[in-house]
């Protein structure tokens, strides 16, 4: 390895919401140092096995897996699995040689940076919530930077670590914005109608899905409304079988995946959303309206915090989970007709956005890297 060569490993994924920031961590470098060699270390079977390699990186698993917080007994294996997992990520570290290491989150970055600091390997991690994670709090101790994107981080982490970057997102939300007439289009739809884009992350989410299926027969009472549907792959079957016996829907598009995300945004009037970290930092950056509907199935009820963040600066609409299937239909429509309200809403959540993270991050990821050098 030459003086100048980098080498960074970036671990974590499970859900587009880690993995999207990652990738753009890994661009924002690569376009920093353009002979840097980065491999990403993810989770055997779980989502970033395959989107990391569209990405054009390297990834290699872990056999890890998540505790199962309702049936402890069933644990065994997991920790099994982590002991196997250190191991794994102790030799991938020894053969591939990082400078540093990046945490963004997921099932993998735990034993990742625990093996890389005991293996004297500087750790950066990235914490996108407003609060901390259990495993975040633990690799803290031993890292020497904190990117955080909330205000009131230093009640988890200690207060010379942290740096406010924001979290990153996709790089091709800001580059490549079609015109709302030509997303709305490129969906099908009419490009003078007000729309509704509902996105449950990238797995999808239960309640939500439900409570769409349960308002179709609203949703075709209001066809001046258009919607945008995103159900995620083990929701689309019996979403789209609901769909089919509700009737014509000229006003309605279903899909699994949206895969350009640029064009859903410009198509949207109004987002109806999860409260996952990553999905908040591109409705701040492109300054979307946004009713949230936090997933009551995240560890430390960190979604409802997310969600109370921005509700506390009047920058997005707050629906509890329990509460959706009765109200949040008809908060949708009742907010997308109500133009005040989405100027509100929208002016508000734009001054919470934090453009350049990735490029601030990787300019930290690569400071340690220097300074190891």
């Amino acid at each position: 390895m030459t003086e100048k060569e980098l080498r960074i490993i970036i671990s974590g994924g499970g859900t587009g919401g880690h993995i999207f920031p990652a990738v753009s961590i890994a661009n924002a470098i690569i376009e920093l140092r353009p002979d840097a060699k980065i491999l990403f270390v993810g989770a055997e079977g779980r989502m970033e096995m395959q989107r990391v390699p569209d990405a054009g990186y390297q990834i290699i698993g872990l056999p890890i897996a998540g505790f199962d917080r309702k049936h402890l007994w069933k644990n065994v294996s997991v920790i099994i699995k982590l002991i196997r997992s250190q191991w794994k990520a102790r030799s991938i570290i020894k053969n591939f040689r990082p400078q540093v290491a990046v945490g963004v989150g997921g099932y993998a970055s735990g034993p990742t940076l625990k093996t890389a600091g005991m293996m004297g390997v500087p750790t950066l991690i990235q914490e996108q919530n407003s609060y901390a994670g259990v495993t975040n709090k633990l690799l803290a101790q031993k890292a020497r930077r904190i990117c955080v994107a909330y205000d009131g981080m230093e009640k988890f982490f200690p207060a010379d670590k942290i740096i406010m970057t924001g979290n990153p997102v996709r790089q091709n939300l800001t580059k490549d914005m079609p015109s709302k007439e030509d997303a709305l289009r490129s969906f099908h739809l009419q490009p003078d109608k007000k729309t509704i884009l509902i996105v449950g992350g990238s797995l999808g989410a239960r309640t939500i899905n439900n409570t769409l299926t349960a308002g179709l027969a609203t949703i075709k009472e209001n066809g001046n409304i258009q919607f945008i549907w995103q159900t995620g792959k083990f929701y689309y079957p019996q979403v789209t079988e609901a769909v089919k016996a509700a009737g014509a829907l000229p006003n309605l598009y279903v899909t699994d995946f949206i895969k350009d995300m640029a064009a859903a945004y410009s198509a949207a009037d109004l987002v109806i959303s999860r409260a996952g970290a990553g999905s908040i930092s591109e409705f701040c950056l492109l300054h979307k309206p946004v009713i949230l509907v936090p997933s009551p199935n995240v560890a430390e009820d960190h979604q409802t915090k997310n969600a109370l963040a921005l509700v506390d600066k009047q920058a997005a609409i707050y629906v509890k989970d329990s509460e959706a299937e009765k109200t949040l239909v008809d908060v949708a429509l009742t907010t997308v007709n109500d133009e005040r309200r989405l100027k509100e809403l929208s002016e508000n959540i734009a001054k919470l956005a934090l453009p350049d993270s990735a490029k601030i991050i990787a300019q930290e990821v690569i400071k340690l890297a220097e300074a190891k050098n």
